[in-house]
């Protein structure tokens, strides 16, 4: 099973691969051939480093391709007042009594250091089609868990701004 990406994913996943190819590879193979240039390539840091850069390039676009390739498209289904894709939710964690909010996004825009979790991480899957006020059982694995409330789920729908993933 592929990657769950939404069509906006696709786009933005099209569309770098579109820069890498026509922008970023003509830049490397410039920046190469300048290198060689310079004489002794056995010292030449120059030379490697414009080669890290072009193999680095090319991994990523042989990357999303094969990302592209194996992906199902996926759209949200969820009513208004459900958490679904691209909602903000409000979580209240009962062991740490705490408040957090997340952004459910789908993997390959997944950031929890800026709030978003993934629809295939444990929170992401717990919460999905759950709604306000529902007390949820997070399991982590088969011999742990913790229990969240839903405080609130904004419906943002908008992705424009999230980024994809970069390894």
């Amino acid at each position: 099973m592929g990657e769950q990406l939404t069509k906006s994913d696709v786009k933005k996943i099209e569309d770098e691969i579109e820069y890498r190819k026509l922008v970023v590879r003509k830049q490397a193979l410039e920046a190469v051939k300048e290198a060689r240039a310079h004489g002794d390539l056995s010292e030449n840091f120059e030379y490697h480093a414009a080669k890290k850069d072009k193999n680095s390039n090319e991994s990523r676009i042989r990357y999303l391709e094969r990302l592209l390739k194996n992906a199902r498209v996926i759209e949200d289904r969820s009513n208004d007042d459900e958490v679904g894709l691209d909602n903000i939710v409000q979580v209240y964690f009962e062991d740490d009594d705490e408040v957090e909010e997340y952004k459910l996004v789908t993997s390959i825009r997944g950031n929890s250091m800026k709030g978003m979790i993934s629809i295939e991480s444990p929170l992401g899957k717990a919460i999905r089609g759950h709604k306000v006020g529902d007390r949820v059982y997070v399991k982590v694995n088969e011999n742990a868990g913790y229990y969240i409330e839903i405080r609130s789920i904004v419906n943002s729908k908008d992705e424009s701004m999230d980024e994809i993933r970069r390894f």
